[in-house]
């Protein structure tokens, strides 16, 4: 029973007089409560906006700095007749902030246009593409999701008389670029009270100001003007692809948006649903993380990320459909490049000495795909709970991408190797680089030095949180409607984790892909559970008395629904 693996629990106490008081306002259960306490809901009117999020709630778009100066200048430019082209990123974030903006602007003019550079170009603006894009007559640039580190590029379009506006997420440089608008929540004189949205949720703040700088205008004189809510969809798409912290608008877009990709609202979504497997289901968030953003991501890292694009902008069924078969193959072929470098640095890491010790892993090789980096990393966070940077090499040059754990900021981490970097960007969970191949080594040791200075030993060991300690016959139906009000579930909003002291264990079982189904017992009850991948220790939990952490579901299964424990991790009872 010792060997069995445990990560820390960690109960937050959370506010007891508030706990009583939802309870008595809401009507709803202590345990429901003591979830929303942990999620810092401190009176029953956040609780109740959080329960029923409503775009009524959405803050003022012109609060962001330089959004009154952006819609000017796109309005000028749609008044005037001037070629717009939006330029976005090639991940799934990038391009539902094309389409989005795209979507948009077409409905009023037919100067619009966008372009996403391939991998072979790199991320953010290059004068190539600007060179391009001056030669089809352009006026105006429209960054999304990228170009607040592009100050050289941004200047070199102005001297070539194009303007340049930016809509990005990404951490703020020392110096802004020198553009007609640079708007981003995370610039310090920016007055937007929520700083966590994914670059979609930036340009679906931008189309609202400018309709409603439109309407304003009597640009639609029959007051036939768009509907913003049937752009929710695309919205949730990109905000849970670059996984944003599920809370404050982030929340009311996907919980809006998910409701409109279940009901077929989009030709091309209702075609990768099919793909997917997902035709006629309710999507939740973790669908779309699995499911759907793989295969828009899919197109730009192996693929052509233009391709998500016609999907999504398509109306004709069988062109989408079409568009969809495309974007499946491409995961297909993402995930074979993926298993075979992760099994690559997993081998090396069994075969170097003290590697598991090391606080952060660094490889680079020329034989790596670049577009697959990002998710071959984040594995192996999840696996090892350390920061990862994988390089890709190619004639002396390395493109990099890095992940990190949630108590080390990797942005800031980058900043102090900025001698060593020929570019950087990201946030503090995600970063991209280029280097060159001669200082990875140096760049290794600055980066190690950095993350033992600024973490401790317990920020590398994996941590459960758990919600609240319960009964097992606290486990109702009722119990699991009112959490499903909790959804949808992300960063800094996560499913729901629970604890049960002192149940028995009987009937393991392995199923399906090592899968471990058992019955826990306890307080006169008995209810199924499941434990992914956990099927080798079938015969270790026999009859055994534990702790156990999990989140409760209903599972159907065969036109019935029962009452299902989705194990997160147990203790042995000492």
């Amino acid at each position: 029973m010792k060997s069995l693996p445990t990560t820390q629990w960690k109960l937050p106490e959370g506010n007891r007089e508030v706990r009583d008081l939802l309870v008595r306002e809401l009507g709803i259960s202590p345990i429901v409560s003591q979830i929303l306490t942990n999620r810092d809901i401190s009176s029953p009117d956040e609780a109740r906006k959080y329960l029923s999020p409503s775009l009524s709630d959405l803050h003022n778009p012109f609060m962001m700095k330089d959004m009154q100066k952006g819609v000017r200048r796109v309005i000028k430019a749609i008044y005037r007749g001037e070629k717009i082209f939006i330029y976005g990123d090639y991940d799934a974030d990038g391009i539902t902030s094309v389409v989005v903006l795209l979507r948009f602007l077409k409905d009023i003019i037919d100067t619009a246009d966008y372009y996403i550079p391939d991998r072979t170009e790199g991320y953010g603006l290059n004068r190539n593409a600007i060179d391009k894009m001056k030669s089809d007559g352009v006026n105006l640039i429209i960054t999304v999701d990228c170009g607040v580190s592009d100050i050289e590029e941004i200047s070199y379009a102005q001297t070539i008389g194009i303007d340049t506006i930016i809509l990005d997420h990404h951490e703020v440089p020392d110096r802004l670029p020198n553009a007609v608008a640079v708007i981003n929540p995370h610039r310090k004189d920016c007055r937007f009270p929520f700083k966590y949205l994914a670059a979609v949720g930036i340009v679906f703040n931008f189309i609202i100001a400018l309709r409603s700088s439109l309407r304003k205008d009597g640009f639609w004189k029959s007051n036939n003007y768009p509907n913003l809510k049937d752009y929710l969809d695309l919205v949730a798409l990109g905000t849970i692809g670059d996984v944003s912290p599920l809370i404050d608008e982030n929340r009311i877009f996907t919980k809006i948006g998910l409701e409109l990709i279940t009901e077929d609202k989009r030709t091309g979504l209702k075609t990768l649903k099919e793909v997917s497997g997902l035709e006629n289901q309710v999507i939740d968030s973790r669908k779309v993380s699995f499911c759907l953003t793989p295969r828009i991501n899919a197109a730009g890292r192996v693929g052509s990320p233009g391709d998500a694009v016609r999907l999504l902008m398509a109306d004709d069924l069988e062109e989408a459909r079409v568009m969809a078969r495309k974007l499946d193959d491409y995961n297909r072929k993402r995930q074979t490049i993926e298993r075979a470098i992760l099994n690559e640095i997993l081998g090396e890491i069994k075969k170097t000495k003290d590697s598991e010790k090391s606080n952060s892993f660094i490889f680079a090789s020329s034989k790596w795909h670049p577009g697959v980096l990002g998710i071959v990393a984040s594995r192996l966070v999840d696996m090892y709970c350390r920061p990862v940077i994988l390089i890709s090499l190619k004639d002396g040059v390395g493109k990099g991408s890095g992940r990190s754990v949630d108590n080390f900021n990797i942005y800031e981490s980058l900043k102090r190797c900025d001698s060593l970097l020929l570019s950087y960007g990201g946030h503090q969970y995600a970063a991209g680089i280029s280097i060159k191949e001669e200082d990875i080594e140096n760049f290794t040791v600055l980066i190690n030095d950095t993350i033992e200075e600024n973490t401790e030993t317990s920020d590398f060991i994996p941590q459960t949180i758990v919600d609240a300690q319960c009964n097992l016959n606290d486990i109702t139906h009722d119990l699991l409607y009112q959490i499903e009000a909790l959804a949808p579930f992300g960063r800094k909003n996560p499913e729901p984790v629970l604890c049960v002291r002192n149940v028995n264990v009987s009937t393991p079982t392995v199923v399906s892909n090592n899968h471990l189904r058992m019955r826990v017992n306890g307080d006169g009850v008995s209810c199924n559970s499941i434990w992914f991948s956990k099927g080798h220790f079938v015969h270790t939990l026999s009859g055994s008395a534990l702790d156990i952490v999990f989140t409760p579901q209903v599972h159907y299964w065969r036109g019935s629904d029962e009452i299902q424990l989705k194990m997160r991790d147990i203790a042995p009872l000492i």
